[in-house]
């Protein structure tokens, strides 16, 4: 056993919000206890105590879309690309750079974004993995990975039309086999999912064969009408919006993660709520490739679980955090919207989605709980209460105001400095590996 206290103490459990000077108790790889730090240490005086110096002592972050194989797209340029839309988005760079992608790069980045998320207090991620270079052994490298970090990790594989019958196939057995791997493993840090691109690249035929082929009480991870020619194609060879066209094929339920829906009507929110389908907010991306800003505040509003995600563009959680704040003021011409539907969704909504999975409450402090917990080296200029956490989160820290980063009870990192990870050497290789996944990309262009 080993306490973790004298800091400012962010349970997220409603029961015990906040202390001043709080502790939490890790015992393996669960919290024994959570109290005052005088408290537990005099209960427990054998145990070890690591000091959090004054900092803030909260939940590690959860990110609920994310795309490891997007890694490598840092600083890459393309020859010849231009994209002046997101299908050219999509065909001329990341189509482009999955169709490259062998296992060896797969894992390389798997690697890069674990690291990346234990130095940002990232606890646990579900991702969303593309590899058409390399498909089989795919999942199961980036699970090696996550197994090498300790981030606890739910994974599925892109399954599309759009590069042949074989290789579609080839993807759901890819999700197959790892959702079996996952199902029998029995140490909560891996799940998977039935991984799926988006409407527009996946016919009826295809959808209806990863039905069938989806082992039991695995769920469908899909984007969903993030660009709006995903609409029109389901209204052009279907005559029915998206959300329709799923529920129809039985894609929608509990265990399925919509990630986008940026061009969903209300009709659809409420089909999405009925069905208990959960959505993915990802504010960067969407910003980025300039698809357009979600209804986000009118699914909080209709009580749809929505989630707050990356999409790959980041591993820290609160710059999503600030983004997303300043995108629905400035989109609705608001400025009191989006104080308390933002933190719902990171704080509280991706904690409701991560139970849907994992079988004990991550993202939360208390007894029982998975010891996934961070520090953040922040010393307020403010008062700091109960009422105004994630005020101070939002404009106080980023995600490498993260100091100290415990998952599943392990110390991945203490007053940064990483334990038993090389982040130079992992580093070196990704710089190497990725310099030829750029020299493959590029040949002959």
């Amino acid at each position: 056993m080993y306490l973790l206290g004298n800091g400012r103490l962010v349970t997220r459990d409603d029961a015990n919000p906040y202390l001043d000077n709080g502790c939490v108790a890790i015992e393996g790889n669960l919290i024994k206890e959570v109290g005052e730090t005088a408290a537990l240490k005099a209960k427990y005086p054998e145990a070890e105590f690591i000091d959090a110096k004054g900092g803030v002592i909260m939940p590690g972050f959860i990110n609920a879309h994310n795309h490891i194989y997007s890694a490598f797209a840092r600083g890459l340029t393309i020859k010849g690309n231009n994209p002046t839309n997101f299908l050219e988005v999509l065909d001329q760079q990341w189509w482009t750079i999955d169709r490259n992608l062998l296992l060896p790069d797969t894992k390389a980045s798997a690697g890069a974004t674990y690291l990346d998320c234990i130095l940002n207090g990232v606890t646990t991620i579900f991702d969303h993995h593309a590899s058409y270079g390399g498909i089989e052994g795919s999942l199961f490298a980036i699970a090696e990975s996550a197994k090498e970090f300790g981030v606890r990790s739910n994974l599925c594989y892109e399954i599309s039309d759009r590069d042949g019958e074989d290789k579609m196939k080839a993807s759901v057995k890819e999700n197959v086999d790892f959702i079996k791997y996952a199902q029998a493993d029995t140490t909560d840090m891996i799940k998977g999912m039935m991984g799926m691109h988006a409407p527009f690249t996946l016919s009826n035929k295809t959808l209806e064969y990863c039905a069938a082929e989806k082992p039991e009480g695995a769920g469908y991870h899909i984007h969903v009408a993030e660009g709006i020619d995903d609409l029109y194609d389901s209204l052009t060879k279907y005559n029915k919006r998206l959300v329709f066209r799923l529920h129809d094929m039985d894609i929608l339920g509990d265990k399925t993660i919509c990630g986008h829906c940026i061009y969903i009507n209300e009709a659809e929110m409420d089909l999405l709520k009925a069905t208990n389908t959960m959505v993915v907010h990802n504010p960067e991306s969407n910003m980025g490739n300039a698809v357009g800003c979600p209804p986000i505040l009118k699914m909080m509003e209709k009580g749809l679980t929505v989630g707050l995600g990356t999409d790959g563009y980041t591993n820290d959680m609160t710059e999503s955090y600030k983004v997303a704040n300043v995108l629905h003021k400035h989109n609705a011409c608001k400025p009191n919207v989006a104080w308390g539907e933002i933190p719902t969704m990171l704080f509280e909504n991706n904690r409701a989605m991560a139970g849907r999975f994992f079988e004990k409450p991550i993202g939360i402090l208390k007894e029982g709980a998975y010891a996934d917990v961070i520090v953040s080296d922040y010393d307020p200029l403010t008062p700091m209460n109960a009422s105004n956490i994630n005020s101070h989160i939002l404009f106080g820290m980023t995600g490498r105001s993260v100091v100290t980063t415990i998952i599943n009870g392990v110390v991945k990192m203490k007053d940064r400095e990483l334990i038993g990870i090389d982040k130079e050497a992992v580093l070196a290789h990704c710089r190497e590996q990725s310099a030829d996944l750029w020299n493959r990309i590029n040949a002959g262009r």
